[in-house]
């Protein structure tokens, strides 16, 4: 399990960060701001230590811990969203709902991928993940090459039955967080998550009983 999580991890964050590059300048520039200082604070020499202090005191392990597991996590369901959006044959609705969940956890990876260059925090987690933090709802290998050899009615059955766990691991990290975080911005996302993925898992069942 850790391995193929490394592999994803190692793909997704040099795309991630790339995107997220004025994300992660403009978070650090936030909170050199936000904290009141000495008459010289405002000299170049000052605002780096004041842009630091600013940042530990904005977020926990917590905070990090969300964000480098839900970056590999969202990156993922954003894979499975292309592979569906490729095949040809597949049933209107579960396209839309492909593209929808393409669209709103690709700026989130941006988004989580700035808040750790912020916190200057590496994306990926430790190779030895702590007790207590799987990557709940991923794919396995085997998962993700028979969702691309799938195809039609197969495919999307198979797409929407995926994405249902993979949403329900998701939903459990953001409740974490939710109760656990200290960084505002992390949690709102951490409740965001919780309430789009929920609407999104009662769409899919209503999918798939109509398929």
């Amino acid at each position: 399990m850790t391995k193929k999580f490394l592999t994803l991890t190692a793909t997704v964050i040099a795309a991630a960060i790339a995107l997220a590059g004025c994300a992660s300048g403009s978070g650090t520039g936030s909170s050199a701001t936000s904290t009141p200082g000495m008459d010289h604070g405002s000299t170049s020499a000052g605002a780096p230590a004041t842009s630091a202090a600013a940042a530990a005191a904005d977020h926990n392990t917590a905070d990090v811990t969300f964000a480098q597991m839900m970056i590999p996590h969202h990156a993922q369901a954003v894979e499975m969203s292309d592979m569906m959006l490729k095949k040809q044959d597949i049933p209107a609705s579960v396209t839309a709902l492909a593209t929808k969940i393409k669209a709103a956890q690709g700026p989130e990876i941006q988004k989580m991928t700035g808040w750790l260059a912020s916190w200057n925090q590496p994306t990926a987690m430790a190779t030895d993940m702590p007790t207590g933090h799987s990557m709940s709802g991923m794919m396995g290998d085997a998962d993700m090459k028979k969702l691309e050899a799938a195809q039609g009615t197969e495919a999307a059955r198979l797409f929407l039955n995926q994405m249902i766990a993979h949403h329900e691991g998701a939903i459990m990290m953001a409740k974490t967080e939710n109760t656990a975080g200290q960084n505002a911005d992390a949690v709102k996302l951490s409740k965001d998550i919780v309430t789009a993925q929920e609407a999104e898992i009662q769409e899919m069942q209503k999918l798939l009983a109509s398929l």
